[in-house]
């Protein structure tokens, strides 16, 4: 990815965000990198098939890297997309301005 994220990429990554269970999966990811196989157990509602459907979806957005290591696939996060997405919308505010909105939501 190119440093400047690409439009249809950021559509991507809102997109995968968009759900609560792919959140969870980078939240797991974010710890360590893990086989699909063990990331289904973190998920017993699902089936493996779905469970490869976000991951697809993680993917496609460049939020999670796999590789085959043997049979297994392992998943990696990638937080470059998310890091750029801080830097072009969070990383504008200063400091003050966010903790005068924080006063003013909580009155």
């Amino acid at each position: 990815m190119s440093t400047a994220i690409a439009e249809e990429t950021l559509d991507l990554v809102f997109k995968a965000l968009a759900d609560s269970r792919r959140r969870r999966i980078l939240d797991l990811l974010r710890e360590e990198s893990l086989t699909t196989g063990a990331l289904t157990l973190y998920f017993p509602e699902l089936d493996r098939c779905t469970v490869m459907q976000h991951l697809g979806v993680l993917e496609r957005a460049e939020l999670v890297v796999s590789c085959r290591v043997g049979r297994s696939r392992v998943n990696t996060l990638n937080v470059g997309p998310l890091l750029e997405i801080q830097a072009r919308w969070l990383g504008r505010f200063p400091a003050s301005s966010l903790r005068l909105l924080d006063a003013l939501r909580d009155g």
